[in-house]
C-alpha cells in the first residue's frame, strides 16, 4: 500500500464537514419549501369551503327570496281592494259585490301569508325605522311618545326582509294643557 504524500487528512475532514452543512443548508431549504407548499393547499382548500358556503347561502337567499318581485306588485293590488272596501263601507253599499271583494282580498292575503308574506305590526308598537316609516307625529293620549298611533299604509315583510316599510303616525305623547 502505497500512501500519497500529498493527501491530508484533516483536509479530507474539512470538506466532509462542508458537504455536511451544505447537504443540512439545502434540506432545511427543502423543509421550509415543502413547509410552505403545505400552508398554500390548506389555505386553498378552506377558501374553497368558504367559496361553497357562501354560494350555498346566497343560493338558499335567491331561493328564500324568489317571490319578491312578485309580492311587491302585488301589494299595491291589496290597497287598491282594501280602498275599494273602504268606499263600499262609507257608501254604505252593502250586498254580495262588497262580500266578494273581501273574499278576494282575504284569499290574496293568505296565499301571501302561505308564502311567508305577513303585514308588518304598527299601531301600538314602539316605532322601529327598520320597519316603519314615520310621516308625521301628533299627541296621543293612549299611546306614549315613539309608540306608533295609526298606519297610513301598511308594510310587508317577506321572510325576515321589509318589502315595504309601513307608513306611520308616531306619537308625541299626551297633548300639553
Amino acid at each position: 500500500m502505497t500512501i500519497d504524500p500529498t493527501s491530508d487528512p484533516s483536509a479530507d475532514a474539512t470538506e466532509a464537514a462542508i458537504g455536511e452543512t451544505a447537504f443540512q443548508q439545502q434540506l432545511a431549504k427543502l423543509e421550509a419549501e415543502v413547509k410552505e407548499a403545505n400552508e398554500r393547499v390548506l389555505r386553498g382548500q378552506a377558501e374553497l369551503e368558504n367559496y361553497r358556503k357562501r354560494s350555498r347561502r346566497e343560493l338558499e337567499d335567491d331561493r328564500k327570496y324568489a317571490a319578491l318581485p312578485l309580492a311587491r306588485d302585488l301589494l299595491s293590488v291589496i290597497d287598491n281592494l282594501q280602498r275599494a272596501l273602504d268606499a263600499a263601507a262609507k257608501a254604505e253599499s252593502s250586498g254580495d259585490l262588497l262580500l266578494g271583494v273581501k273574499m278576494v282580498l282575504g284569499q290574496l292575503q293568505g296565499i301571501l301569508a302561505q308564502h311567508q308574506c305577513v303585514p308588518i305590526e304598527t299601531v301600538g308598537q314602539a316605532f322601529d325605522p327598520n320597519f316603519h316609516q314615520a310621516i308625521a307625529q301628533e299627541p296621543s293620549d293612549e299611546h306614549a311618545a315613539g309608540v306608533v298611533t295609526r298606519a297610513a299604509q301598511v308594510g310587508y315583510k317577506l321572510h325576515d326582509r321589509v318589502i315595504r316599510p309601513a307608513q306611520v303616525f308616531v306619537s308625541t305623547g299626551p297633548a300639553s294643557a
